[in-house]
């Protein structure tokens, strides 16, 4: 297929392999921050190519993932509602909660719909005027203009049933987060190359800098990855630290100015919870004042902070690179895409889901 199967050459991935062997001179642990990435090395087993000296790392690059178990308990609690009308994206409705899931919520007779776009939210709330109509907004910096314009829209229409349950989070922050950790081993990331292409790469910039640490934008096919990981390994052997785009037939340096502009309008940057990780200060977005009117937390609750977590998964340990999918106790036995005991095993950018079918030994998979 022309423009795929050029990034899938198997001899042209051979001979990234070869340079990035002959280069190396040390130990160096690379994360990969996209979840789609992640999917990519296991299908392709990128990493199997790569000298043993050059290790990589599955980070928190799956939103769905990294959603709280409380924030899912909020949009069940709203979605149980016998007036509401729950839209979501179709990975989180089998995502778990404390007890639960929207599946399950749909299951009992409760109206929660997958959709494909916040506007078919925007739609259904002009279309029934007597239901509430609630949109799970889910995601990193790449789905947060499509939401912003879909509350924008809603306000321009006065659509007064209309409201987002806001869980967004953003990379940078996390990036920091990895980094300031004192078990960390990173030593270069390859960032999400369709989160910048709406940010850009000047958030990454000053935590290179700071950090000493190269940033490679990258993008998703196995080419992408293992040039990525040339570039990263290019300059850790010569000491360096910046900011690199390998993904240039699709990020610009500033990103999409239209697109930033309309985040910037109807979000704020603020705290949030991210699961198995922690609170990061300044990781997520939450709709600004002018457009509260419109937030699902503010009409039907708040959600509450996190209580400790009692449950074997690993995903915790997994999403913060400590632990490989497969080194879990519970990985295709006790936790799988049917009964998952995490969101890393349900999502399809989720770490423990990549592993379950790419990765899977005879015993498990018997």
């Amino acid at each position: 297929m022309r423009f795929v199967d050029e990034y899938r050459d198997r001899h042209a991935a051979s001979r990234f392999a070869a340079w990035i062997a002959r280069a190396v001179t040390r130990d160096w642990t690379i994360m990969e921050v996209c979840g789609g990435q992640t999917h990519t090395i296991v299908r392709f087993g990128i990493d199997q190519l790569l000298p043993d000296r050059v290790s990589l790392l599955h980070g928190p690059g799956c939103p769905v993932c990294v959603t709280p178990a409380e924030a899912i308990d909020k949009a069940i609690e709203i979605a149980s509602r016998d007036d509401v009308t729950f839209c979501s994206f179709g990975d989180m409705v089998r995502v778990p909660g404390t007890a639960s899931d929207l599946l399950s919520v749909r299951a009992r007779g409760g109206d929660v719909r997958v959709v494909y776009s916040p506007l078919d939210a925007v739609d259904l709330a002009r279309a029934n005027p007597d239901r509430e109509v609630v949109f799970f907004a889910v995601g990193f910096e790449t789905t947060a203009p499509a939401n912003a314009l879909a509350v924008h829209r809603a306000s321009q229409e006065g659509l007064s049933n209309f409201s987002m349950l806001v869980t967004h989070v953003l990379v940078p922050a996390a990036l920091e987060a990895i980094l300031s950790a004192p078990d960390n081993t990173v030593d270069a990331f390859l960032a999400a190359g369709h989160v910048c292409t709406v940010m850009g790469m000047e958030q990454y910039e000053p935590i290179a800098r700071r950090h000493r640490v190269p940033i490679v934008v990258t993008g998703f096919e196995p080419l992408d990855i293992l040039q990525g990981v040339a570039m990263g390994v290019r300059q850790l052997e010569r000491g360096e630290a910046r900011v690199e785009n390998q993904y240039a037939r699709a990020v610009r340096h500033h990103g999409n100015a239209h697109a930033r502009a309309l985040v910037e309008q109807v979000f704020e940057v603020t705290t949030r919870w991210w699961r198995g990780v922690g609170e990061i200060a300044d990781s997520g977005l939450r709709l600004r004042d002018a457009y509260a009117e419109f937030d699902a937390e503010q009409r039907f609750g708040h959600v509450h902070p996190p209580a400790a977590a009692t449950s074997e998964c690993m995903a915790g340990l997994v999403l913060r690179g400590v632990r490989r999918p497969d080194e879990c106790p519970a990985f295709g036995t006790r936790c799988t895409p049917e009964h998952p005991l995490g969101a890393p095993m349900v999502s399809s950018e989720g770490a423990c889901a990549a592993y379950y079918r790419y990765r899977r030994s005879p015993e498990r998979a018997s």
